[in-house]
């Protein structure tokens, strides 16, 4: 790739070091890890500003998630405009809420339009600055074991959220006879036409593929562990989180949430009459304090009022043919499905920064965690979702900017 090129004694502007062994790569422009959407997004913005990236990435192929690891009826929760990268609307004729076969189309226009390429088949298994060569030294390594270790003064963190399945292991596990998986392997409820499924999670991902299940007729039951906003899909005839963008213009957020839980009454009801608890905190304050996202319902909490969906408190143990829930009831299950989400895996792979908590997260809280030191950076860890990694990005290349065109005119 002519990106890279061998040090060869070289350290960054300076050619009097003592060599490297091979396989050390010179890499002059900033290193991307991870080819998902906030990957391809800060690059993007790199490229449109002149400066170019080495995006290393550990699957196949760009927006491995969206492409191996969705179900079938997947649609974005938000309408598209919230969920376009920057610089690239998408086309006039998708619908207001894309497919996923419509979302990967963008994006792979998307990395078409800005000739990004990333080095595929690359997992980084360690990222550390070397204070020596006042750089960073990432190792990677490919399909066959093969090590490659480059060396960048930028290193920028696109590797997601949702990096690695969350699956959590209940007392009992090893008697359940029935099937097991995680939602990144369910594809649709075909496989299950007749099936009594428990469906463990409660957010957006679970509560979709009860109602996926129900649309192939399998007796689909959810675990509902802890409190959940179920939100309409649509109020007054715009979008939930549209609307609620737009009264955050002009009222304070304990105004907007009361109003959104004042419309949600009325037009769902009180949702804890079916196991569905609301939050003290109202759904929008909620999410900028710890994250979690309100459910917005596209049809299944109907299915829950009239029993097609049972709804059960956590799970104390599984049993051979079924689960004990912790309020005592016992009920047997063919499979269980785990929409229990995914985490990030930053703190396995980059070493030496108090730029990420444990758990994978920066430490500073939005808007401040897109920055860390030593030309380290992150993307897409808002928890805002594409809004956020578009935020990141733009901020991102505004700083790598300035450097790249100071070390230029200096160096030229």
């Amino acid at each position: 790739m002519d990106c890279l090129k061998e040090v060869e004694g070289k350290r960054l502007h300076d050619r009097s070091v003592t060599p490297l062994p091979p396989p050390t790569k010179w890499i002059h422009e900033p290193i991307i890890v991870g080819a998902g959407p906030s990957g391809l997004a800060v690059a993007a913005c790199l490229r449109q500003k002149g400066v170019p990236s080495l995006i290393l990435e550990r699957a196949s192929c760009t927006a491995a998630l969206w492409r191996t690891k969705t179900y079938d009826r997947l649609q974005l929760h938000l309408p598209k405009r919230f969920c376009e990268l920057p610089l690239l609307p998408f086309p006039d004729h998708f619908p207001t809420y894309p497919s996923k076969e419509q979302f990967i189309a963008y994006l792979d226009d998307y990395a078409s339009r800005f000739g990004l390429t990333p080095v595929f088949n690359q997992t980084v298994v360690c990222a550390e600055f070397d204070r020596s060569v006042q750089a960073w030294r990432v190792k990677a390594v490919g399909l066959k074991g093969h090590e490659e270790e480059y060396i960048t003064k930028w290193l920028i963190v696109a590797s997601g959220e949702n990096a690695e399945e969350h699956v959590p292991v209940f007392e009992g596990s090893g008697e359940f006879e029935g099937r097991i998986i995680h939602t990144s392997s369910y594809k649709s409820g075909e496989a299950f036409k007749g099936r009594n499924v428990l469906v463990v999670g409660c957010g957006n991902s679970g509560m979709e593929v009860c109602l996926d299940l129900c649309n192939y007729d399998a007796k689909a039951s959810i675990v509902v562990r802890e409190s959940v906003h179920v939100l309409p899909k649509e109020m007054l005839g715009r979008s939930t989180f549209g609307l609620s963008m737009w009264l955050l213009k002009w009222l304070p957020i304990s105004l907007v949430d009361q109003f959104l839980l004042l419309v949600s009454h009325l037009m769902l009801g009180d949702t804890a009459k079916y196991g569905l608890r609301r939050p003290k905190l109202g759904p929008l304050k909620l999410k900028n304090l710890t994250g979690k996202t309100p459910v917005l319902d596209v049809g299944t909490l109907p299915k829950i009022r009239r029993g097609d969906i049972k709804v059960y408190s956590g799970i104390k143990r599984l049993r051979c043919d079924g689960v004990e829930f912790v309020d005592g009831k016992v009920e047997s299950f063919d499979a269980i499905i785990l929409a229990t989400g995914y985490r990030s895996n930053v703190p396995s792979w980059l070493k030496g920064t108090d730029m990420f908590g444990e758990d994978g997260y920066p430490s500073k809280p939005f808007p401040e965690g897109w920055k860390g030191k030593h030309g380290l950076y992150a993307v897409g860890f808002t928890k805002r979702g594409l809004l956020g990694a578009s935020y990141d990005a733009r901020k991102i290349t505004e700083d790598i900017e300035k450097q790249w065109k100071a070390s230029y005119n200096k160096h030229s």
